[in-house]
């Protein structure tokens, strides 16, 4: 199948094709220099890589559960694990809708003088303060994150 068959297919331009070709997710049956063809399997291909992104994985994510026949290897523990994540920003970002609807509707003549209101403004503030600290730490030259990432570049 001619690119711009898949192209107009999936829905999907044919920059993007070429870059999901180049990242490997994706391999063109014609010879370099020649325009790119593909197996009528890369829109099945392709399906399940929007699947992946809509499931909030890694290009790279997804090129590792790709086999080179472009038969799915699903990593059942990576799955697991962004389900995981994914719970843990619904149940963040309901508490934050919970949180905006009681200040729409508080009856209190000042939302200073709300109480669930300056809890909500604690928490937030703990959230964030969680949250830079640990990228400082991550990105601080002693941490146990830049110590692997040294590792494996001296390898």
């Amino acid at each position: 199948m001619d690119i711009s068959e898949v192209a107009r297919r999936t829905g999907i331009s044919a920059s993007s094709l070429r870059f999901y070709e180049k990242k490997g997710l994706i391999s063109a049956t014609s010879s370099a220099g020649e325009r790119r063809h593909f197996a009528p399997d890369v829109v099945n291909q392709l399906a399940l890589i929007a699947l992946g992104q809509a499931g909030q994985l890694s290009l790279e994510e997804i090129r590792t559960m790709l086999s080179p026949t472009g038969a799915p290897q699903v990593d059942r523990n990576v799955l697991v694990a962004k389900a995981d994540e994914i719970d843990a920003t619904i149940k963040r970002l309901q508490a934050m809708s919970e949180g905006l609807r009681h200040a729409a509707q508080c009856p209190a003549a000042s939302h200073a003088q709300c109480p669930n209101f300056q809890r909500l403004l604690k928490v937030a503030a703990a959230a964030k303060l969680k949250q830079s600290r640990s990228t400082a730490i991550n990105a601080s030259p002693g941490s146990l994150v830049a110590r692997q990432a040294m590792r494996s570049k001296a390898k």
